[in-house]
């Protein structure tokens, strides 16, 4: 629990305002309804202010005078995570980073990138792809999400699989502490590095925002493929798709991406998008090859071999750039897609091995069906992170218990497999009762005394990731759902 917390004052509010101006500070009941929580939306709270710098010396500011008030505070990005991490469990401020998003600097040279937190993900790209460069990660929500929060949550995407997830392209990053000091973690943006140690920038990503606030970010550039090979396999059922997927990682290739939709999701997606994918497949699998075109062709053979071994009725290969593009933006606004089929999902992100995925795919149908709700998944297949979506109207309080309850015993079965109970989404409120299921009291305490050397009282996105956090009073339907 965070130490001492205070209540926003007048007087705070004050002092706020001759650091930030007015219209920096977001105080209108109507207006925080948008914060009231983020693509998590089970649980719900207010802040009690928005506070939006422009730089990293009025952030500085105003955490110096949350830390003078004892007021907790959150730092925010684009608010796409889908755990609850931006949750303000007893209110507080939140330091929302949006005005901070320009690309400072681009280091061709050296492949690098200076870019402010608040940067959207797709954006990077953008700018350097002209020049044959990419920013690797690529989560689903890469046209919204920030970097600042891509490095809270360490986040992934579908081409984690070949290049890693976002600590394997953050150079180093400026970071304000829970006091208001100013911090360089990591390698610098003028060519200089961190001191021999420990592993600081590291141990801050997918962190959750308990530790400060990132807000300038040293970005790895990745040099852009010279080919693609992208195809779709289709198939009459998750299991011969999800076989499919350990063959290919057997046979000694590792794709670009590597990713799986079953047939609700899939339906949804054609209803949305009009890509042409088959109604009647029971599973389809995105199979993306890149590198050097020489060879790229025989390894598409090879995959195409490994599909119909394991009964695919077809293999589709994308005709040209823009047919890529459209399959890839179809995979991509899958979740988008789901409002097609019910009001409210909920989006889990478990890992299992992947030699489990024929199994766990079948628990989640069983689980479907025995809470009586659907189910779709479309998920990272190529590393065994699955994102099945609980489909529920909030309007019933016995749906979304059972909403609840199907989502924990998904999770709960991740476990038992050897897996985890999160591949990108972080733990934030929603799965914080499972971290003593995954974790050994040690484990926490050791984690626990890591976060009090960065944040000793606590205030800095509090009530997240460990056992024992407050969280919504009012929020009944998980109090139902393991009662």
């Amino acid at each position: 629990m965070a130490t001492g917390t205070q209540k926003v004052t007048p007087a705070f509010v004050d002092e706020l305002r001759l650091v930030v101006g007015l219209d920096a500070i977001v105080s209108a009941a109507d207006e925080l309804l948008v914060y009231e929580c983020d693509a998590y939306t089970l649980e719900k709270k207010r802040p009690d202010l928005v506070v939006l710098p422009k730089s990293t010396a009025e952030a500085a500011a105003v955490v110096k005078l949350c830390f003078k008030h004892r007021v907790a505070f959150i730092p925010r990005g684009a608010g796409t995570n889908l755990s609850g991490a931006l949750l303000p469990v007893e209110g507080g401020v939140f330091i929302a980073l949006t005005r901070m998003a320009k690309i400072i600097s681009i280091d061709y040279r050296n492949r690098r990138a200076l870019v402010e937190a608040g940067c959207i993900n797709a954006w990077v790209t953008n700018a350097v792809k002209a020049r044959g460069f990419l920013y690797a990660p690529d989560p689903s929500s890469q046209p919204a999400c920030t970097i600042g929060g891509n490095v809270a949550t360490n986040s992934g995407g579908p081409h984690t699989l070949k290049y890693g997830v976002t600590t394997n392209h953050v150079l180093g990053f400026e970071m304000v502490l829970p006091d208001g000091e100013i911090i360089w973690l990591g390698a610098k943006p003028d060519g200089g590095e961190e001191v021999d140690g420990y592993d600081l920038r590291g141990a801050v990503i997918g962190s959750e925002g308990m530790f400060g606030i990132v807000t300038r970010v040293l970005v790895k550039l990745t040099r852009a493929p010279q080919a693609y090979k992208t195809m779709l396999g289709i198939f009459g059922n998750v299991d011969d798709a999800s076989q499919t997927v350990s063959d290919i990682i057997a046979a000694g290739i590792i794709p670009g991406a590597l990713e799986m939709m079953d047939q609700l999701i899939t339906q949804a997606v054609e209803a949305a998008y009009h890509f042409g994918f088959p109604l009647d497949a029971g599973a389809v699998l995105i199979v993306e090859l890149d590198g050097l075109a020489a060879g790229l062709d025989r390894q598409a053979e090879r995959v195409i071999e490994v599909c119909l071994k394991n009964r695919a009725r077809e293999v589709r290969a994308a005709k040209s750039d823009e047919e890529r593009a459209l399959l890839w933006k179809c995979r991509k606004r899958a979740f988008g897609a789901i409002g097609r089929l019910s009001p409210n999902f909920l989006t889990q992100d478990g890992v299992v091995p992947r030699s489990k995925l024929p199994e766990i795919m079948r628990f989640i149908a069983a689980t479907s069906e025995k809470f009586g709700l659907r189910i779709p998944n479309v998920f990272h297949a190529g590393d065994g992170n699955i994102h099945p979506l609980v489909l529920y109207d909030e309007r019933d309080p016995d749906q979304v218990r059972r909403a609840v309850a199907a989502g924990e015993e998904i999770l709960q079965r991740c476990v038992e497999l050897g897996g985890s109970v999160t591949g990108e989404h972080g733990i934030g409120v929603e799965k914080i009762d499972f971290m003593a299921k995954q974790f050994s009291e040690h484990d926490l305490d050791a984690m626990r005394m890591l976060r009090k050397v960065f944040d000793p009282e606590m205030r800095c996105n509090p009530h997240k990731m460990f056992p024992g956090s407050k969280r919504c009073a009012d929020f009944a339907p998980r109090k139902q759902a393991s009662a």
